[in-house]
């Protein structure tokens, strides 16, 4: 598809959105393109059943007990995942995928393949850009009058 084609599409889609619909459209997307919200709802979805808090934060390393809960939270709240609390002691909460959440996994599987299958483009390019970097920072900076 050409890009002016493609920007085109895009564009009448929002205009067929009220601004209400937009924002939340906008919103969501921004929050699921983050760093941990497409880890979580996969690792979530692995399980194929609810999920304790503490084995998602297993499963997913390097976010932090913050975060995590920041994360989980925002997906509740946007419908991918559903949560169940119990109440004992210490309290038990259950983490589920929702249709919603499932639908968007497999609405996302495509990009997720495009993006593993270029990976090797990805690297090289990062690769040409750090040597630009690299280049740039050795030149003597020129000096107005």
């Amino acid at each position: 598809m050409e890009t002016k084609v493609l920007c085109q599409t895009i564009d009448e889609l929002c205009e067929t959105c009220c601004e209400e619909h937009q924002e939340v459209a906008r919103d969501v997307l921004s929050r699921v393109a983050g760093k941990w919200p497409l880890w979580v709802l996969h690792v979530v979805a692995a399980n194929g059943g609810p999920m304790r808090f503490s084995r998602v934060m297993e499963q997913v390393e390097g976010v932090s007990q913050k975060v995590l809960t920041q994360t989980l939270r925002q997906l509740e709240r946007d419908g991918l995942l559903s949560r169940k609390v119990y109440p004992q002691v210490p309290p038990r909460v259950d983490y589920n995928l929702t249709p919603l959440g499932k639908e968007l996994l497999e609405q996302v599987l495509p990009l997720w393949q495009w993006v593993a299958g270029r990976a090797a483009d990805f690297a090289a390019a990062r690769e040409r850009f750090a040597g630009r970097t690299v280049e740039s920072s050795t030149e003597p900076a020129s000096v107005s009058a």
